[in-house]
């Protein structure tokens, strides 16, 4: 089997495990024959995607197949703390369980055994864990009280579950989760994701837009990352906003987080616009709002793309050395602006192995966004 696994020693690590693993249980097994998901039977149904934000934004177009193809199920989503906050009013999802487990983040290692107890407590009759992570897998799925375990086998683990599903190659993760709801049998024709903002959400997020004297239209701008790897050099960030508002005469709102309040500080000393700073000002809801609000959005690789992707907003993405075919803008107008570096599809996006440092984003030229914002302006009628 091909673990779909990019670091060397994580992979040695999964392989080795994964057969002794085997290997162990292979007298369980001989006697044990897993039988057919029977849909009449699955009356509650349990999502897990704890890692990361924007990976549990794209697992979110699974929901609704799964609820057409298990109308009688109850699905619970099990996800970070942080990732909880875009699940909130999903019309698929009858509840949300947060925890954020201590092999993806700094946790307390000591809940773990207290979280898993209670959740045993529970009867699910089908868990998927979308990721195809052994960690996940051997922690979260071999300890729960399910009838059906499914997920791929690509990550490890797959001698833990009662169904394994075959694993296509690289694709899209959207795409990538929905051929867990094919497998399934649910049809997928009729996608819907993005996040559900409530009547009084959508109020606030206009007076938010009237304090900060933002009207329409304006381009919304990103510049942070959760990884460093991932993110373009700061002067041009800030000749790119200016020329944003120079050539297509347009304001532009930064949307960045708290922890990259220093970074855009440095960044609007360089600039000779003054864009509106909305910088430590919204939460994850929030940002969904303003992002609605936009005429098109430009940014990294990032949580903040996959949100603005799933409320249907154009999207202008940096590329570097993560994998566009995997995450790219997914289903709506977007543009992604990336170099061929042939070591993009062997990185494992924490550490550079190019003789020239950060060479996928510094190839990234500003005149290189611009043209893809002003294609992406012209596709969409503007």
């Amino acid at each position: 089997m091909k673990y779909k696994i990019i670091n060397r020693k994580k992979r040695i690590a999964t392989a080795a495990a994964d057969k002794l693993g085997g290997l162990f249980h292979a007298p369980f097994r001989l006697f044990k024959k897993n039988k057919a998901i029977d849909a009449d039977r699955v009356h509650t149904i349990l999502v897990i995607r704890t890692a990361y934000i924007g990976d549990a934004i794209m697992a979110l177009p699974m929901l609704k197949p799964l609820r057409d193809g298990f109308p009688n199920a109850k699905i619970t989503f099990l996800t970070s703390h942080a990732a909880a906050r875009a699940l909130e009013t999903n019309p698929y999802i009858h509840e949300i369980i947060a925890y954020d487990p201590f092999w993806f983040y700094a946790s307390d290692k000591r809940k773990y055994l207290e979280f898993m107890r209670r959740l045993r407590m529970r009867k699910f009759d089908l868990a998927i864990e979308a990721r195809g992570d052994i960690r996940e897998i051997l922690l979260l799925v071999k300890p729960l009280n399910a009838t059906y375990k499914v997920s791929y086998d690509v990550g490890g683990g797959g001698f833990l579950l009662t169904h394994v599903v075959a694993y296509e190659g690289l694709r899209h993760k959207v795409e990538y989760h929905l051929d867990i709801a094919r497998y399934l049998g649910c049809p997928v024709d009729n996608i819907e994701w993005g996040i559900y903002l409530t009547r009084q959400e959508k109020a606030d997020i206009r007076k938010l837009m009237r304090d900060n004297n933002i009207k329409k239209p304006f381009i919304a701008v990103h510049p942070g990352v959760r990884i460093p790897l991932k993110q373009w050099m700061l002067k041009r960030y800030a000749a790119l906003y200016d020329r944003i508002e120079k050539d297509f005469g347009m304001r532009t709102v930064i949307t960045a987080s708290e922890k990259d309040k220093d970074y855009v500080k440095d960044m609007l000393k360089l600039m000779k616009t003054r864009p509106v700073n909305l910088t430590g000002k919204l939460q994850l809801r929030e940002l969904a709002g303003v992002l609605s609000e936009s005429l098109l959005f430009v940014c990294n690789d990032s949580a903040p793309m996959h949100i603005a992707a799933s409320m249907g907003v154009p999207v202008v993405a940096l590329f570097g050395p993560s994998k566009s075919i995997e995450t790219a803008p997914y289903g709506n107008a977007h543009r992604v602006v990336e170099k061929d570096f042939p070591c993009r599809y062997t990185c494992d996006e924490n550490s550079c192995a190019h003789e020239r440092y950060h060479a996928c984003m510094e190839a990234i030229e500003v005149d290189d966004v611009l043209a893809a914002i002003k294609d992406l302006l012209k596709e969409i009628n503007v």
